[in-house]
């Protein structure tokens, strides 16, 4: 079992390597990340927002469709990659802040935000409570969560789990796990949100919206 620095140092060096292709036609596995971005759009369409932090932003695919669309709101993308942050920046979106951060001890005042997103990367946290924790901190009164990740039925979650995620271990990615809608529902009970959606979707993607 490895320790949580263990797996965000993991983290760092997959997607350190993986920042420079990582929104090109050579992006390997992180092309199917792309089918997930219409998701969070959606949700989004439903919420009154000028603050929106992206977490576990990578090199800013969703702040860059929302900025196409949009570019009076303000975004705020944070990852763990350094190299991440420095192709992100390399856009030069206007008022967009780039951030190098942890997801699990969100680097901002309480009440910052009015929502926050995370896609495809919440299955890297190895303290998940502790993100769910500092999502409610940070988020305004009325403030929203919207989450898109993995999950499965019991059987093939277990799979993924423990043959799946161990090997992606192997050759230097940082999974821990995918995530239980009951640990979900969990996580967020214990820091105070209220579930507005949670669901499994098709291709074993969980979606998630929850409210401070």
């Amino acid at each position: 079992m490895k320790t949580a620095q263990q797996y965000k140092n993991l983290t760092i060096i997959e997607f350190t390597k993986a920042a420079e292709t990582y929104e090109t036609d050579r992006a390997g596995i992180y092309e199917m990340c792309k089918d997930d971005y219409p998701y969070i759009e959606e949700e989004l369409r439903k919420i009154q927002y000028h603050d929106l932090l992206d977490c576990g932003c990578g090199t800013g695919p969703m702040i860059s469709i929302l900025y196409e669309n949009d570019s009076s709101k303000h975004y705020v993308g944070l990852d763990l990659t350094p190299k991440m942050i420095e192709v992100a920046k390399a856009k030069n979106l206007q008022g967009v802040d780039w951030i190098v951060g942890d997801c699990e001890k969100l680097p901002f005042d309480n009440e910052t935000f009015d929502v926050i997103i995370c896609t495809n990367s919440f299955h890297h946290y190895p303290n998940p409570q502790m993100f769910f924790n500092s999502v409610k901190r940070v988020l305004r009164p009325g403030g929203k969560l919207v989450l898109q990740d993995y999950t499965a039925p019991g059987p093939i979650l277990w799979l993924m789990n423990h043959t799946e995620m161990p090997l992606a271990n192997l050759v230097g990615h940082g999974d821990v796990a995918a995530r239980s809608l009951d640990e979900i529902k969990a996580f967020c009970d214990n820091s105070g949100l209220k579930i507005e959606k949670l669901e499994r979707a098709k291709k074993f993607r969980m979606h998630l919206v929850a409210i401070k």
